[in-house]
């Protein structure tokens, strides 16, 4: 086991992997008697998301990487020169560049199931600058090992020097000494019986993961079925309303044809009444004519009669 290569594997895999795979690597340099390099895998710090996020992508995209560092050595040879034009050119590219960079980064994280948001996305857009910027700032994003997000403060020009948390070993991992047979099989054993308890805690968590599946499955069927049946039960709540609702039409408009029919006919009855009532009024005139005649009839007889 070597250092660099325990530093590599646990600066690739996400935040929530590397307490876990640190202490591993480390009982395994202890079983091994390599105390210097237990100690020195012990003292390598959880880097921060927006750090995984650049280490990630300079693992995946290095070439990328390369030449973002070597268009930032142009761009400050060309704003110390006050090559104009070469600089707007130069300008355009690195935006591209970042652009292109950033969006790579966000979609690397994603399939390994980490979302990144605005705030990791600043944070990994000012590592990209100031690798660009400051040449020790390129050689840590390079070395793919960041433990925290570089800084950087306006092109050409770096304000402070930005804190290039980078592992890097203080010393060499000293050679493992030589151990006895028994001490080997002991520390064989002891990996053996680790590799079996990591097993046996899979295996457990297979188990208990596929029992909470096959329960959330029972679960998922009792709650469809009853949808299914409380679905047919309205269903047919539905169409029986939807029957009512056709006989009640119905029978409105034969109401509604009733009804004006006998509106109709209520209108003729008060039409034939009000002309009932002018013959009544003429009939009662002419009466009263009548009699008013016959009572002239009857004096004029009396008056002769007397005469």
């Amino acid at each position: 086991m070597e250092f660099d290569e325990v530093a590599d594997e646990l600066y690739a895999v996400p935040p929530d992997d590397f307490i876990a795979l640190r202490t591993t690597r480390q009982d395994e340099a202890k079983d091994d008697g390599d105390r210097a390099l237990a100690k020195a895998i012990g003292g390598l710090p959880k880097p921060s998301t927006a750090a995984w996020v650049c280490n990630l992508l300079v693992r995946a995209r290095r070439a990328e990487i390369e030449g973002l560092v070597e268009l930032g050595g142009l761009l400050r040879e060309a704003q110390e020169n006050l090559a104009g034009d070469e600089l707007r050119a130069l300008n355009k590219q690195r935006a591209q560049l970042l652009n292109a960079l950033g969006r790579q980064a966000a979609a690397l994280a994603r399939e390994q199931g980490h979302r990144v948001s605005t705030a990791i996305a600043g944070q990994v857009e000012d590592t990209l600058r100031a690798a660009m910027a400051d040449p020790e700032a390129g050689e840590a994003l390079l070395s793919g090992r960041l433990t925290g997000a570089l800084s950087y403060s306006g092109l050409g020009t770096v304000g402070r020097r930005p804190d290039l948390r980078v592992v890097r070993p203080e010393e060499p991992a000293r050679p493992a000494p030589a151990r006895s047979a028994k001490a080997r099989g002991d520390a064989e054993q002891r990996r053996r019986e680790r590799e079996e308890e990591r097993r046996r805690a899979a295996e457990e968590q297979r188990r208990t993961e596929l029992a909470q599946a096959r329960a959330a499955l029972e679960d998922a069927e009792e709650t469809a079925g009853e949808a299914r049946a409380a679905a047919e039960e309205e269903r047919r709540a539905a169409e029986a309303a939807d029957d009512r609702r056709v006989r009640t039409r119905a029978r409105v408009a034969e109401l509604s044809e009733q009804l004006a029919q006998a509106e109709r006919e209520d209108a003729e009855a008060d039409a034939e009444l009000k002309r009932a009532e002018r013959r009544s009024r003429t009939a009662e005139r002419e009466a009263a004519d009548a009699e008013a005649a016959l009572e002239t009839a009857r004096a004029r007889l009396a008056e002769l009669e007397e005469g």
